[in-house]
């Protein structure tokens, strides 16, 4: 094993048995107390009234808070990224920078670690097969950590290697970090968290089977096989288990860095990818519903997009995909009364809740759609449109508005066209945006690949 230079966090061993993951989880909480404790006695010692909630919010506390979720990866992670999905906007500054970290940060296994974990799922000898294995990883995020590697036969690949003990604690682990948020009283008054708790545990459930997303990377492999501006990494099932995913290695740039690229190239690459989500929600109703950063690479030499994580892949039902055809259709034709049907369908608006809440949320609907139909090209660098959506943000959850759950399939959709929409800013794109989509919505759907692609 070799080691190199790498871009992911410090090592730090995953906590892997149950017992000690809620250990983990017991003193963080412990220490956040005991430092409230302190801050408390030292205030009444100053003859003043401690305020529990300052007190909690110190500088300390939030960094122990974010570093203690952070090691235990999986659950706090998964948490925090969907009640970010949903309720980034009116979240107080000090969650959101929490759930932020658990976003962004990510600590690495130790090699001692690795190793165990690839004993247990290889066999002790599994080393004898390989010309070189890279002990730093090259990525790690919330369940796995990614090496390169190239074996003995010549396969250039990509393992990613599960932290150990999260697929066990999945359960238990989601109830302790609801617990541990509710106990910050952080959360907006109001705010159901019990929803997003479900789903995490739900899609943990998923995302940690790794022979699952194997048979994700061959079906998406097979769709695009026709497509020479995407690439997806060769699934290796032969060195693949539940707790360890091979695949071919694809070289490219992190795909931010296109930035820098001249202006036809840039937005080639935002066209690319929001033809692609089309595609996956209406013509596929299966889509990969994670779109950070990282799971894209970008080869200028080929001009090809690298595809690399498809663990978050997951069906859109029919009736949601013809939700936001109906949605899509009555805003770009400026159809108000459709439009309202459509988002109350989708469930953006609540038909029980506050009537000027409704008002509120349709008229930032409208922004947007008014915003499309203005011009043929619509430019992702402009700032009126997101300052526009900000402020009446912010002035609908100083109303008092705090948005209920969403079903689970469209919170995802639009999770995705948030990243995308992040990114094609980013990319400094301008794109024909009224004219793709009502292309896509006048084309009838295609069929789906036969489920004979998946590997056995």
């Amino acid at each position: 094993m070799t080691d190199r230079p790498s871009s992911a966090g410090r090592a730090l061993r995953v906590p892997s048995g149950r017992f000690a993951r809620l250990a983990h989880v017991g003193s963080m909480a412990g220490g956040i107390a005991g430092n409230m404790a302190f801050g408390a006695a030292g205030a009444l010692g100053r003859g003043a009234r401690p305020d529990m909630r300052s007190l909690l919010l110190t500088p300390g506390n939030m960094r122990r808070m974010a570093d203690g979720l952070a090691r235990m990866r999986g659950a706090a992670m998964k948490v925090g990224q969907l009640i970010s999905m949903d309720a980034g906007e009116i979240l107080p500054p000090e969650l959101a920078q929490i759930m932020a970290r658990l976003r962004d940060d990510a600590h690495v296994m130790p090699p001692r670690q690795l190793k165990q974990v690839l004993i247990a799922n290889w066999g002790p000898d599994w080393l004898r097969a390989f010309e070189r294995f890279d002990v730093q990883p090259i990525a790690a995020a919330s369940i796995g950590q990614v090496h390169r590697a190239r074996l003995r036969d010549g396969r250039d690949v990509a393992v990613k290697v599960q932290y150990p003990g999260v697929a066990r604690s999945i359960d238990s682990d989601v109830a302790n970090v609801g617990a541990l948020v509710r106990m910050s009283g952080l959360l907006p008054k109001g705010f159901d968290l019990a929803p997003y708790l479900d789903e995490a545990r739900l899609q943990l459930h998923e995302e940690t089977d790794y022979a699952s997303e194997g048979r994700h990377l061959s079906r998406f492999g097979a769709r695009l096989a026709d497509m020479d501006r995407f690439t997806v990494p060769d699934f290796h099932p032969d060195w693949s288990t539940r707790d360890v995913l091979t695949m071919s290695f694809v070289a490219g740039h992190p795909i931010e860095a296109a930035a820098d690229l001249e202006p036809g190239e840039r937005n080639a690459i935002a066209r690319d990818l929001i033809d692609l989500f089309l595609r996956e929600l209406f013509d596929w109703g299966e889509m990969q519903s994670d779109p950070n950063f990282a799971n894209y690479r970008y080869d200028p030499g080929t001009r090809r997009i690298a595809l690399l994580d498809f663990g978050a892949t997951r069906k859109v039902h029919p009736d949601v995909v013809s939700g936001y055809r109906r949605f899509l259709s009555a805003g770009l034709a400026g159809d108000a009364a459709a439009l309202e049907e459509a988002a109350t369908g989708l469930g953006f608006l609540d038909q029980a809740g506050d009537p000027d809440h409704r008002a509120r949320i349709l008229a930032m609907i409208e922004t947007v759609f008014a915003a499309l139909r203005a011009t043929e090209e619509y430019d992702f660098t402009g700032t009126d449109l997101t300052r526009e959506m900000q402020a009446q943000g912010i002035a609908l959850a100083e109303a008092g508005y705090v948005p209920p759950p969403l079903p689970m399939d469209i919170l995802y959709v639009q999770r995705k066209v948030g990243g995308l929409f992040l990114l094609a800013s980013r990319l400094g794109a301008r794109l024909p945006v009224r004219a793709t989509l009502e292309a896509v919505l006048a084309a009838p759907p295609c069929d789906p690949l036969p489920a004979a692609v998946d590997p056995g």
